[in-house]
């Protein structure tokens, strides 16, 4: 089963796909809460059979302008970072025997083919394709034999990255963390329908292939990523894992390439789908914000 947060006239409303088109799930199911994807997260049984019922119907098409974040306020995203061991290499380190993690805000949050926001405080943004795991029912201790039992569906994402906020400092918050940098869509796949071990996952910058891997060169797999996180945090309803990004990054390539306006970087996971985004400037941020890390004076706080 797909389910899609669409735009309409009423709001953001969670939509199934149908026969043919998209089907308003609280619409068709009598049920309001089912309009939003975290309540339907945590609606657990009941809410997919809900929407395997209304999956039989037809429905409208959307326009890609209309497809939102298939997770528009996740209350986390919790994500991985060089779990993939040619990543580690081309980035001139050692592979990992430990996670690496760190946390989005949902504010970085934007649709499968909406624009893609430059900062204006940086000159080095970077491409990241990555699946992304959503959190159904969720828990505590999730052992990973257990883990797909935990989840609700995978979507498509690239985990823009802001590359010399991530590196002036040791912690990456604030380059993971930019407005307008994480596309997310334009699905979810349902765990029931699609085996995530070992898919192609791509990233192509205005028509060349940029990165090439599969899901089965991950070093943290899906379900250990799901026992990893959830040995600290109690895994919730709508909380999205981002499982980390194949070789092939901008900053790694001789000489590196960094997303510009009028850009277009796609995204594609096998039997997942793929979200499209041009890449804009940001506008109105102020000519003269003294926190820039390629010239700000850092000796001087």
């Amino acid at each position: 089963m797909r389910l899609a947060t669409v735009r309409t006239s009423r709001g953001l409303r969670l939509h199934v796909r149908g026969t043919d088109g998209y089907v308003d799930l609280a619409d068709a199911s009598g049920n309001e809460a089912l309009a939003d994807i975290n309540a339907f997260a945590a609606g657990g049984d009941a809410a997919m059979a809900a929407a395997r019922a209304v999956a039989t119907q037809g429905g409208v098409e959307v326009a890609k302008s209309d497809f939102a974040p298939v997770t528009p306020n996740p209350p986390r995203i919790l994500c991985l970072g060089v779990n993939y061991a040619e990543h580690a290499i081309e980035g001139g380190r050692a592979v990992p025997k430990w996670p690496e993690s760190f946390v989005r805000g949902a504010g970085s949050v934007i649709g499968a083919y909406d624009d893609l926001v430059k900062p204006a405080l940086s000159e080095r943004l970077d491409y990241e394709a990555e699946l992304a795991i959503v959190i159904g029912k969720g828990g505590r201790y999730i052992k990973a034999a257990d883990a797909y039992d935990a989840i609700l569906g995978y979507a498509v994402m690239n985990d823009g990255s802001a590359r010399e906020w991530q590196r002036i400092a040791t912690q990456w918050t604030p380059g993971k963390n930019f407005e307008g940098t994480m596309p997310i869509g334009p699905e979810i796949v349902t765990v029931d329908e699609v085996d995530v071990t070992d898919l192609r996952i791509s990233s192509t910058l205005n028509g060349t292939v940029m990165q090439d891997s599969r899901t089965s060169m991950m070093i943290v797999d899906v379900a250990h990523a799901v026992e990893y996180f959830s040995g600290f945090t109690t895994l919730r309803p709508g909380d999205v894992i981002a499982s980390g990004t194949p070789g092939g990054v901008g900053f790694a390539r001789t000489p590196p390439v960094w997303l510009t306006p009028g850009d277009t970087i796609e995204v594609t996971v096998e039997g997942i789908g793929t979200i499209s985004n041009k890449v804009v400037a940001e506008e109105g941020a102020p000519t003269d914000w003294p926190w820039m890390p390629l010239k700000a004076d850092t000796t001087s706080f």
